[in-house]
């Protein structure tokens, strides 16, 4: 078990690539900011300055995603505020290297003030909140008036408040953040995503009055490159 728990926090430790950051004019990044544009035109008749990104279950890609759609708003001026709302397993201080003593359930527990919780990123007009120290009951925070309050707090400084939030299916978390944000996105793994889960995941988030903005289907294997032909070689 000890050496099960040194691995698992070794792969935790390893830098995670940002794409959109490290390699803007790869053809990946170039469909983070396609996903970007969609998102735009999906919320053209309302303001989208507040949405959350999940996924059915664990493994998909989500916070991966996440992050990148983070950087690809801040890289068209846009004023964003990443924060990590998976208070059971989070993962933006790792991707991002960042001190966790501090975060979001610091907020909702014990009063902090947004300002002591935000941190500054590498990647202009980004910052981040992080999880903080993982509670004991992270639906009741998420649901709670603090919850709310920092989400209209965050909107009156930031342009977009991208919420990492952990597997609809795996708690109930996400359909309670859903409901307090403008738009949800659904991240899906091409080739491990079941049909089933997909569905079920969606009537669940449509139960919570969610916002469906669309989905993402993520890691799909693409055989030609004849389609980025033209942008390689400008």
């Amino acid at each position: 078990m000890v050496l099960k728990r040194k691995k698992k926090a070794a792969i935790q430790s390893q830098p995670r690539i940002l794409i959109a950051s490290d390699n803007p004019k790869s053809p990946i990044a170039e469909q983070y900011r396609t996903i970007r544009t969609n998102l735009q035109f999906a919320s053209v008749d309302e303001t989208l300055s507040s949405m959350m990104v999940t996924s059915a279950g664990p493994s998909e890609g989500k916070s991966l995603t996440t992050a990148n759609l983070a950087v690809v708003f801040a890289q068209q001026g846009k004023k964003v505020l990443l924060v990590d709302a998976d208070l059971r397993k989070p993962t933006i201080h790792y991707t991002f290297r960042l001190d966790n003593t501090m975060g979001l359930s610091s907020y909702l527990s014990s009063s902090q003030h947004l300002k002591t919780i935000v941190q500054q990123s590498s990647v202009n007009n980004l910052d981040l909140v992080s999880s903080g120290p993982v509670p004991p009951n992270p639906s009741e925070l998420l649901g709670s008036k603090a919850m709310s309050r920092f989400i209209k707090e965050s909107n009156q400084i930031y342009d977009m408040v991208i919420f990492d939030s952990p597997p609809v299916l795996a708690v109930t978390d996400s359909q309670v953040l859903s409901s307090e944000v403008d738009g949800t996105l659904l991240v899906v793994r091409s080739k491990q995503t079941e049909n089933d889960a997909v569905v079920k995941a969606k009537e669940l988030l449509t139960q919570s009055n969610a916002n469906i903005l669309g989905a993402v289907l993520n890691d799909r294997e693409i055989k030609t490159n004849d389609y980025y032909k033209y942008y390689g070689n400008q």
